[in-house]
């Protein structure tokens, strides 16, 4: 097959929100290859917090050139194996790591992506391109949060903060696969949503400070693992946990995600959990942050476990590859139940 020199690219120009810094550009060359790497035609895309939040918004242009393609997770076809374990034609999904996107100017939001074939694997045959792109970054965010850092073990109690997000959504599914029970929470309009991916009960953050109801009503028998997916700079759910995550717990971050530069917040956020002595008040819990590494092993698998229908995709909503702007608007107001995903390919599932 004769492949293009040109394709369509949404490319990010300068540092700042989507609407005001993304372009769609149709005279994007089609990336060359390094040894290792394979070329993907791009079916479709998923928007992920960390690219706009932190890529597109703070890192500064001497750091990351303009423009660049933004967006880390794919599903596509593979059209130039490259001498790699892959074929011309395998339907394949994975994403590309935020330190390859920095460095090398590449992202998922394109007809054509290049990608480490070790950051990939086959595409399981009961989802779809639209369903898979969405599974690879915040499922091995999950995967790993639970069983790298928390190290869960079967039948142990788990509390997920943002059942609702995509990350607590996959961590519910793959904690449930193992036999552990969990709790999550998310605001009330969601409780069957959050119930519907496996969650054993329910606690609506939106009552009251959610710290404050965990410790006035602590559960039988403590968690052994808190997982906090919303990003929350606030560190009351960490400093009150003693009252709910069991002696020798583990409280598993994704990372804060402050609404721009907060410096005091996260002075006060590194005080709490790095500095302050317990016998100064400080936490008697281990506090620990998961930054997802694209190991390969680990997105086998997930693979396998969507195959085996213990991973269900979680699309929030599906938009034409000309209307990504509206996508991002989508994500951006921070109810998307699931991925919000981009379908490159309009002829794609």
């Amino acid at each position: 097959m004769s492949l293009p020199q040109i394709q369509k690219a949404w490319r990010a120009t300068a540092k700042g929100e989507p609407s005001k810094v993304l372009r769609l550009d149709d005279n994007v060359p089609v990336p060359k290859l390094n040894r290792g790497e394979v070329l993907i035609k791009v079916q479709a895309a998923a928007l992920n917090p960390v690219a706009y939040k932190v890529i597109m918004k703070l890192i500064p242009n001497f750091i990351l050139k303009k423009p660049y393609i933004p967006e880390h997770d794919l599903a596509g076809i593979v059209v130039d194996a490259n001498d790699t374990e892959f074929q011309d034609g395998d339907e394949v999904f994975g994403f590309i790591p935020v330190s390859a996107a920095v460095k090398e100017r590449k992202g998922a939001l394109a007809q054509y992506a290049s990608i480490s074939a070790s950051h990939i694997v086959r595409r399981p045959v009961n989802v779809t391109p639209t369903q898979a792109a969405g599974i690879p970054l915040a499922a091995m965010t999950a995967y790993q949060a639970l069983f790298d850092v928390a190290h869960l073990k079967p039948e142990q109690h788990v509390f997920i903060n943002g059942g609702s997000t995509a990350v607590g959504g996959f961590a519910i599914q793959i904690a449930k696969s193992i036999g552990c029970k969990v709790v999550a929470s998310a605001s009330g309009k969601n409780e069957s949503y959050v119930r519907s991916l496996g969650a054993d009960e329910f606690v609506d953050y939106t009552t009251g400070p959610l710290h404050a109801t965990l410790a006035a009503n602590p559960p039988s028998q403590k968690y052994h693992v808190f997982l906090e997916t919303v990003g929350l700079l606030e560190t009351s759910l960490y400093t009150s946990s003693e009252a709910y995550l069991a002696p020798g717990g583990i409280f598993v971050s994704t990372g804060p995600q402050p609404k721009g530069f907060d410096i005091a917040g996260l002075s006060r956020l590194a005080w709490k959990i790095f500095l302050q002595p317990r016998w100064l008040g400080g936490t008697k819990r281990t506090w620990k942050l998961i930054q997802v590494d694209n190991k390969h092993e680990d997105l086998v698998k997930v693979a396998e476990q969507v195959a085996d229908g213990k991973i269900k995709p979680l699309v929030d909503s599906v938009y034409n590859f000309d209307d990504a702007l509206k996508a991002y608007e989508r994500i951006m107001t921070g109810r998307a139940t699931g991925k919000v995903v981009v379908k490159v390919d309009l002829e794609t599932e």
